[in-house]
């Protein structure tokens, strides 16, 4: 006996879908994310912004997040998104939603470019769930950085205590200024 569709649980996946498309994520987010079956999610992804997806493999290396100006970004995301898997009960991907918007709130308020996208926040949780990632507490300011599972805890020191050489310098900056 087949199991019918519900519309409670397809509306679900339409109102996430929208909010994963409002928030840029692509299509491959969303067939992962949603039972919609790819034409319906192409479609509404063309209602919603307006032009078709792009087109491209998802981004899967974990060394872009373990790089100096991206892993401050992606450790603000995921201290956000630990922080809200602890204290509510969103399923993970609404989680993911919320974390990446209130990480985009945090960038916009500090007039700060955000360097992270909701796909790579999203893979950034799929790498931390499978091991390939975790955070790390610095040992020198407490903050919890991204960092490989192995990182030696008792002598990691994040990039903010000890940025690289050239941090700051020149106009590609990426916003972050150090005084």
């Amino acid at each position: 006996m087949a199991t019918a569709k519900s519309i409670l649980n397809e509306s679900r996946d339409i109102a996430r879908a929208v909010a994963l498309i409002q928030l840029g994520a692509r299509l491959q987010v969303l067939e992962y994310e949603t039972s919609l079956s790819y034409e319906r999610l192409l479609r509404l992804y063309k209602e919603v912004a307006g032009k078709s997806p792009s087109k491209g493999q998802l981004p899967f290396s974990t060394d872009w997040f373990l790089t100096w100006q991206p892993n401050i970004h992606a450790s603000l995301f995921l201290n956000i998104h630990e922080y809200l898997s602890k204290t509510s009960e969103l399923e993970e991907i609404d989680t993911v939603i919320k974390a990446f918007r209130l990480y985009s709130e945090q960038m916009q308020a500090s007039a700060i470019e955000p360097l992270l996208s909701v796909t790579r926040a999203w893979r950034l949780v799929k790498f931390v769930d499978s091991g390939m990632l975790t955070l790390t507490k610095c040992s020198c300011c407490g903050g919890h950085f991204v960092t490989e599972p192995y990182e030696n805890a008792k002598s990691f020191v994040c990039g903010l205590c000890e940025p690289p050489a050239r941090a700051g310098k020149g106009s590609a900056s990426g916003g972050l200024r150090l005084h």
